[in-house]
C-alpha cells in the first residue's frame, strides 16, 4: 500500500498546496472526476484536463490501455503505478474482472516483478525493517500512517515462488498478497500493511547487483532472527493492537519455527504452511467428492517435505483425527519423500518435524518404486521439481486407482512437477488434477477437462475477510479446516462434470465472502471471536466489504 500523504485535509479554494497534495495522494485523489465545484473548492482549477469523468469512465480507460499491453510484466507495472496515483481506480478495476487480474497481481506474473523488483522501484511501498533498527522497531512502525491496521504480511523473501533467496527483492510478495485480500474478498485495503523483513540474503548475485535495494550482508543467524522476530512480532501488536501477523516466504525451517512459537500466542498464520494446507484438502475434498470415496480411507504421497508438505500432512491428520482415527492411524495414511527419498524412520537427517512422520518401512530414494510400493490415491507435488511426475510415476499410481487425485502445486509455471495435458494423457483420462497455476482446457479423446488451480488466493482472503468481521483471538486449524470444505462445497454439478476440482474464478468473490460466512460461524461456536454476534452473519460481513467508489 502506498502511504497517505494527505490526511483530513480541509477545502480552501485558495490553499493551492492543498490541491497538489490531494493529486498526489492514492487514497484520497479522484483525478478527472473532480467536479467544476471540487475543483474550485480544493484549489485544483487548471491542475486538471477540462473533461469531469466518471470513476467508470476511468476505469475504461485503464481498461482499454491494458488491453493494448501484451507483456504482462509490463501491465503489473503500470498497475502499481495506477495504484501509487489512484487506489480507487485501481481497485475498481481489477475487481472488475479478479479472474483476469489474479495473474497479473500475483502468481505467475508477480515472480518475474521480485526478480527485476530493483530496476522496476518507483516509490515506497510497505515497510523495511532491518537489523539495524534493533531495539527500536516500535518506533519506526510508528512512522507508516495508517493507524488502523489490521492485517500485516511480513516475509524475509528466503523463499519465493520456486526463486529460492531474493531478499528485499521479495517485497513484491507482500504486496500482491494484500492486494488480493481486496480484489478476491473485499478486505477494505487502508488497514493492510506489507513489510519485508531485511535480514540479508545468501543471493550473491543479488547482493553484488548495483540496483540491489536490500542490506547487502549474508542472512542473520538463526538465534538473531528470532531475536529480531521476537521485538517485532510484540512491537507490531504493541502499535496496531488487535493486528493479525501473516507469516510469508519464509524460508522452510523458519516458516514453522515461527509459526510453532506464535500460533497459540498472538493472532496469526503462515499462509505457505496452513492456506496451502487448506487449499490441498478442499482439492482433496472436492476430489473425493467426485469419485465417492472418504478421507479415511485414502493414500497420500507427497514429493516434497519442506513446510508446505508438512503442513498440508498436519491439517489432513487433523482432519482425519475429527473422523475417528487415531494420530497414529492417520500419519500411516500419508508418506513424504524429499531430495534424499523416502522421509522413513531409519534417516538420519530428518528435521524433527519431518521426524513425526517417519514410518517403520524399507528406505527407497527411488520414487516410481515408492508410487508402486505405498499405492497411493492422492499424490501431491510441492517440491519445485519441474517434471518430476512422470509418464512412469503417473502410468504406476493409475494402475492402482480408478481415479488418482494429482496435484502438481509447485509454481512458477516453469516449476510445476507436471503440466494438466500430461496428468490427463499419462492417466488415459482417469486423472483429477490441479495445479498451483492455471493450465488451459485439455482434451482427451473428446472429453474437455478443465484444470484447476489449486491457489492459496482460494483461502487465505476468506480468513482476512473472517478475521476482519470476527477479531478472533487466534486461528487455529479447524479455522482452515472450515475454509477448505466450505471451498469444495461451492463445487456444482456442471464443474464437476468437467473435472475441476475449485470454483470457477469468476464468482471469486462470491466464493470467499460464502467461504467467509462459515469461517466466522466457526469462530462464533468456537469462541474464537470477540465481537458481538449479529443476528444474520452473511449480512453483516457483506456490510463490512469494500466498495470502491468516490
Amino acid at each position: 500500500m502506498a502511504a497517505n500523504t494527505v490526511t483530513n485535509a480541509q477545502p480552501d479554494g485558495h490553499n493551492h498546496e492543498v490541491g497538489v497534495a490531494l493529486l498526489h495522494d492514492p487514497v484520497q485523489n479522484k483525478g478527472t472526476a473532480y467536479t467544476r465545484e471540487e475543483r474550485r473548492e480544493w484549489g485544483l482549477e487548471g491542475l486538471l484536463p477540462h473533461a469531469v469523468e466518471t470513476l467508470d469512465r476511468q476505469v475504461e480507460r485503464v481498461l482499454d490501455h491494458l488491453a493494448r499491453v501484451k507483456d504482462d510484466l509490463d501491465q503489473y507495472s503500470y498497475l502499481m503505478d495506477l495504484e501509487a496515483r489512484n487506489e480507487t481506480v485501481f481497485y475498481k478495476a481489477i475487481m472488475s474482472d479478479p479472474k483476469r487480474f489474479i495473474p497479473i497481481l500475483y502468481d505467475p506474473t508477480v515472480a518475474d516483478a521480485c526478480e527485476a523488483f530493483g530496476n522496476l522501484y518507483r516509490r515506497p511501498r510497505g515497510m523495511y525493517i532491518t537489523r539495524h533498527m534493533k531495539g527500536r522497531i516500535a518506533e519506526v512502525l510508528r512512522n507508516w500512517p495508517e493507524k488502523d491496521v489490521r492485517f500485516v504480511c511480513v516475509s524475509t523473501g528466503g523463499r519465493i515462488l520456486g526463486l529460492g533467496d531474493i531478499g528485499a527483492n521479495g517485497m513484491g510478495i507482500p504486496i500482491g498478497k494484500l492486494q488480493l485480500y481486496t480484489a478476491c474478498a473485499a478486505v477494505p485495503p487502508k488497514g493492510l500493511l506489507p513489510v519485508l523483513l531485511d535480514i540479508g540474503t545468501t543471493n550473491e548475485h543479488l547482493r553484488a547487483d548495483p540496483f540491489y535495494l536490500g542490506t547487502r550482508e549474508p542472512p542473520v543467524p538463526e538465534h538473531e532472527l528470532d531475536e529480531l522476530t521476537e521485538e517485532f512480532i510484540q512491537a507490531v501488536n504493541e502499535v496496531f493492537p488487535g493486528i493479525c501477523v501473516h507469516f510469508e516466504d519464509w524460508k522452510g525451517t523458519d516458516a514453522i519455527r515461527m509459526l510453532d512459537r506464535y500460533k497459540d500466542k498472538v493472532l496469526c498464520y503462515n499462509d505457505d504452511i496452513q492456506g496451502t494446507a487448506a487449499v490441498a484438502l478442499a482439492g482433496i475434498s472436492a476430489g473425493l467428492k467426485q469419485t465417492g470415496g472418504k478421507l479415511q480411507d485414502q493414500r497420500i504421497l507427497f514429493l516434497g517435505a519442506g513446510s508446505a508438505g508438512l503442513g498440508i500432512s498436519k491439517l489432513i491428520a487433523a482432519e482425519l483425527q475429527t473422523l475417528g482415527l487415531s494420530q497414529d492411524e492417520a500419519r500411516k495414511r500419508i508418506r513424504l519423500f524429499d531430495v534424499n527419498g523416502l522421509i522413513e524412520s531409519s534417516r538420519t537427517d530428518l528435521t524433527e518435524t519431518q521426524k513425526l512422520w517417519a514410518q517403520d518401512e524399507a528406505p527407497s530414494k527411488n520414487f516410481v518404486e515408492v508410487v508402486d510400493r505405498f499405492k497411493p490415491t492422492v499424490l501431491i507435488g510441492v517440491s519445485t521439481k519441474a517434471g518430476a511426475f512422470t509418464r512412469e510415476v503417473i502410468e504406476t499410481m493409475s494402475r492402482h486407482t480408478a481415479r488418482p487425485i494429482i496435484f502438481a502445486l509447485s509454481n512458477p509455471t516453469h516449476k510445476a512437477e507436471c503440466t494438466a495435458e500430461q496428468a490427463y494423457t499419462y492417466s488415459k483420462g482417469k486423472a483429477l488434477f490441479a495445479a498451483g497455476v492455471q493450465f488451459d482446457e485439455f482434451e482427451y479423446e473428446g472429453k474437455t477437462f478443465r484444470p484447476g488451480q489449486a491457489n492459496n488466493f482460494y483461502i487465505y482472503p476468506a480468513i482476512g475477510l473472517a478475521t476482519y468481521a470476527a477479531r478472533p483471538r487466534l486461528l487455529n486449524d479447524e479455522c482452515f479446516i472450515v475454509a477448505a470444505h466450505a471451498t469444495a462445497d461451492q463445487i456444482g454439478p456442471s464443474l464437476q462434470a468437467k473435472g475441476m476440482l475449485f470454483p470457477s474464478q469468476d464468482q471469486i468473490v462470491e466464493t470467499e465472502i460464502t467461504t467467509a460466512t462459515r469461517i466466522v460461524e466457526y469462530m462464533f461456536e468456537s469462541g474464537l471471536a470477540t465481537v458481538e454476534r449479529p443476528v444474520e452473519i452473511r449480512s453483516w460481513i457483506e456490510s463490512l466489504l469494500y466498495n470502491p467508489t468516490y
